[in-house]
């Protein structure tokens, strides 16, 4: 059995505002949550038109606000950007408005570059992850070991370990953590990270066995020509960042990745080679064996759709194909 969940990068579309990308996310968390996903997660990212997830435990807040069951939380936060004292204050607040719901997932990169990086810390120098992982397990726990505190009480919600190498999985093994890997853009080292992980963790008092999450793109819809016309909208973003213009995400076009070059189309096949496109047969097919090949005990699917009613009948679509697989 395996799960699926949501991962959110809270894009604005062409011809969108941020209040519509607000709008649009709470209609796809409720969507969700009453087609069977189990968690709703936001990702950190800074200074990158079109992505609007930068204010990222306010966005948790307010889904988890507007759901009653759905787990929602961070994919993840960019832990090198926060004091880890902040990161438990505000944390701790959220299980304490929604107990028993909320995911606190970190990752080492900064969700930026450059001048959003100096903007974020300042002239703090480089801070030592391990450590910052470290007190923040101790300020959650509230279990005086460290010399100020955080939220009273107890929290020790959920800590994910994210990441797309095989210095994340090393950690996460370490540190009996559960473990989410990128693999929806960065999936060269998929295999190598969750069987190294498997193979070298060390059970913790908040995990007896290992956990894997895996990362993919799906674009389902009724038919597969609608389905290759939605997906268009996120490989034109993925290809404009990676040919240095970054924007709003566009609307969907006809024959997008006709239109590359050879190179380009294989660079971005390459970088979204996690993806599936097509009816609900197609998508089930896929991730049936994609669930085969990693074992992973969940799926998290990142799905820039720029119309909010097609991507939330995509979500339902793939969660429908595999309705027997799931928790």
């Amino acid at each position: 059995m395996t799960a699926l969940s949501v991962l959110d990068l809270m894009m604005i579309g062409e011809a969108k505002t941020f209040a519509d990308t607000l709008t649009d996310a709470v209609a796809l968390a409720r969507h969700v949550e009453a087609h069977g996903y189990k968690r709703y997660w936001v990702a950190e990212h800074h200074d990158l038109p079109g992505i609007a997830s930068s204010a990222t435990t306010l966005l948790i807040q307010h889904l988890a606000g507007a759901t009653t069951t759905l787990r929602v939380g961070s994919g993840g936060i960019m832990l090198p950007n926060h004091s880890p004292l902040v990161v438990a204050e505000q944390f701790g607040t959220l299980d304490t408005l929604f107990p028993g719901r909320i995911d606190l997932g970190v990752g080492r990169a900064p969700g930026s570059a450059g001048a959003a990086i100096r903007a974020l810390r300042g002239d703090a120098s480089e801070r030592d992850f391990n450590r910052d992982l470290e007190q923040l397990t101790h300020y959650l726990a509230d279990d005086g070991s460290e010399p100020v505190r955080a939220i009273p009480g107890n929290h020790s919600l959920p800590i994910w370990l994210l990441g797309s190498s095989l210095y994340s999985a090393d950690m996460a093994a370490k540190n009996g953590l559960p473990y989410a890997f990128a693999s929806h853009f960065a999936p060269r080292f998929l295999m190598q990270a969750i069987e190294h992980y498997r193979a070298t963790f060390r059970p913790s008092a908040v995990l007896g066995k290992p956990y894997v999450i895996v990362g993919a793109n799906v674009f389902a819809a009724r038919h597969r020509a609608e389905a290759e016309f939605l997906a268009s909208s996120h490989q034109h973003w993925v290809h404009d960042l990676y040919t240095g213009k970054p924007g709003l995400l566009p609307l969907p076009t006809e024959g997008f990745m006709q239109s590359l070059s050879d190179y380009d189309r294989h660079s971005l096949s390459q970088a979204m080679s996690c993806t599936a496109v097509g009816n609900a047969e197609d998508v089930g097919n896929w991730l049936r064996q994609f669930i085969a090949a990693t074992q992973a005990d969940e799926v998290i699917i990142d799905a820039r759709i720029h119309d909010s009613a097609a991507r939330n009948l995509s979500y339902q679509i793939a969660a429908e194909s595999i309705s027997d697989l799931l928790d």
